[in-house]
């Protein structure tokens, strides 16, 4: 099997998920930015569901608040955060539903609401691209991006074909996150002709790094994660018809590669100096999880836990975030294609969740961010609920947990081979007030504001964040921890 991996398919099982259960084609409605709903009382954030099956359809879009969400990217904008999305939605065909790419807004990040879309018509340039080398383009958009720079806002968004690695990232801009958006131009292209071997142009993320470079991040399992300098007065390539330099690829089990890579976000975090390139890795229904490499320079090279470049042939830790399963609760899957930005000096990290009960469902998901003392970013177990750094005491630490170890299983292949998400599940562990764990006098802890460090008989040790936090399994407050063992092996705990 060649190593270049025919994401057209992956586009048609794609189209197949997120448009199983279709039925009669409803009205397309306008772009129309609404008003914020009148409130009669606090949100309680209790009414946030892991199915919505009462305002799937697109009649009710209005409703959609954080439901119906893929590939969310998340800027803020004066009092609101405004999340931009791929063109979804459970139960709805990609003729049924209304393409444009999806724009929500929010004042905390918890209480959602929509208001439209970003183009009333498919974006002319990427199309005409698409045409003219022989392809039809997707009625739906993917994956978009925004950056702010000066006054002007920049739109980056993903448009495909029904011709394999036939596709387009375009860019349209406007003074308000709410538009009008126009288009501006294409930035880089990808086709299926043997003359360009390179990725698919998809999946794009911008960063302006230190020295004022504009940079552009892309790209999927064709052939790994592309950057592309960009001219910083147009936000198009700097030099037209250039693809950029891949950064990042996957391992391969014999002659099959390991799964998908795609959806590359980066930032870079002042207090460590670095720079930090986000991965999603496999398939977006299943196993779908997050990786994470560093360096000192945007053009790379980035290097993983270990100190291996992420260009190498080979998979990459650590895996911040994965399938998991908290107890009594089915567990969510897909959870990567993640967005990551800041306010304030926070991290967030935003993704979709599908619920393992039903994994037809996109919900929106957004997490705190926090950093190891070695610099490495690490996610909370459980969604940004409002909640805030304040220390937890000691006293609250005491008692029995869960705690899931983000472990990994390869499975080689995409959708037809990785049909099992690979849950990690939450197994007990209890912290008594004598300072050892799990009943063993040889296992200790000890706790210094916000860190908490388990010591196991065996010599291994994990330094783990301890945080405020909301146990969204069984809808009320908790403590929770995050880290990454010595091994660089991601360890989540949630106090019951």
């Amino acid at each position: 099997m060649k190593k270049h991996v025919y994401r057209f398919v992956a586009a048609v099982q794609l189209l197949a998920v997120l448009g199983l259960g279709a039925c009669k084609k409803e009205p397309t409605p306008a772009f129309v930015p609404t008003a914020q709903p009148p409130t009669t009382g606090a949100f309680d954030i209790n009414t946030i569901k892991d199915t919505y099956p009462e305002v799937a359809p697109l009649a009710s879009y209005r409703s959609w608040a954080s439901y119906n969400v893929h590939d969310p990217a998340i800027i803020k904008d004066g009092d609101y955060y405004y999340c931009y999305s791929t063109d979804v939605g459970y139960g709805l065909s990609d003729a049924v539903l209304t393409p444009g790419l999806q724009v929500r807004r929010s004042k905390d990040l918890i209480q959602w609401e929509y208001v439209g879309w970003v183009f009333t018509t498919p974006p002319a340039m990427g199309s005409a691209f698409i045409r003219q080398n022989g392809g039809v383009p997707n009625r739906l958009l993917w994956a978009p991006y925004v950056i702010k720079v000066n006054n002007e806002f920049r739109l980056y968004y993903s448009l495909a074909s029904d011709q394999f690695k036939l596709s387009v990232i375009g860019l349209a801009t406007a003074s308000s996150p709410l538009g009008p958006w126009t288009e501006r131009g294409v930035v880089v292209t990808s086709t299926n002709l043997p003359a360009t071997p390179v990725t698919n142009a998809i999946d794009p993320t911008v960063i302006i790094d230190q020295q004022g470079q504009h940079r552009m991040y892309y790209g999927s399992a064709f052939d790994g994660i592309y950057t592309l300098v960009l001219d910083p007065a147009t936000g198009l390539a700097q030099t037209p018809g250039q693809r950029g330099q891949r950064i990042a690829q996957r391992g391969f089990t014999g002659n099959t590669i390991n799964g998908n890579i795609e959806g590359p976000e980066v930032i870079y975090n002042s207090e460590q100096k670095k720079y930090y390139l986000f991965i999603s890795y496999d398939w977006l229904f299943t196993k779908y999880n997050v990786r994470v490499g560093r360096s000192a320079s945007a053009a790379g090279p980035f290097l993983d836990y270990n100190g291996r470049d992420i260009n190498l042939t080979e998979d990459h830790g650590p895996m911040i975030l994965a399938p998991y399963q908290f107890a009594g609760h089915g567990g969510w899957q897909g959870t990567a294609h993640c967005g990551v930005f800041e306010n304030n000096g926070q991290f967030y990290m935003t993704h979709q969740g599908r619920p393992g009960v039903d994994a037809f469902y996109m919900d929106l998901h957004v997490r705190k961010i926090f950093w190891t003392p070695d610099g490495w970013p690490v996610v909370s177990p459980e969604r940004y609920a409002g909640e805030d750094n304040t220390p937890s005491p000691q006293a609250d630490l005491v008692g029995d947990w869960e705690q899931i170890k983000l472990s990994y299983r390869v499975t080689p292949g995409f959708g037809n081979e990785q049909t099992n998400p690979d849950f990690q599940v939450s197994t007990p562990l209890t912290l008594a007030a004598d300072g050892t764990f799990n009943g063993n006098a040889a296992n200790t802890w000890t706790y210094a504001a916000p860190w908490l460090e388990m010591r196991y008989s065996n010599g291994t040790v994990d330094k783990l964040y301890v945080q405020k936090g909301r146990d969204w399994e069984n809808r009320k407050p908790t403590t929770v921890f995050t880290g990454l063992n010595g091994a660089g092996v991601a360890m989540w705990g949630k106090k019951k």
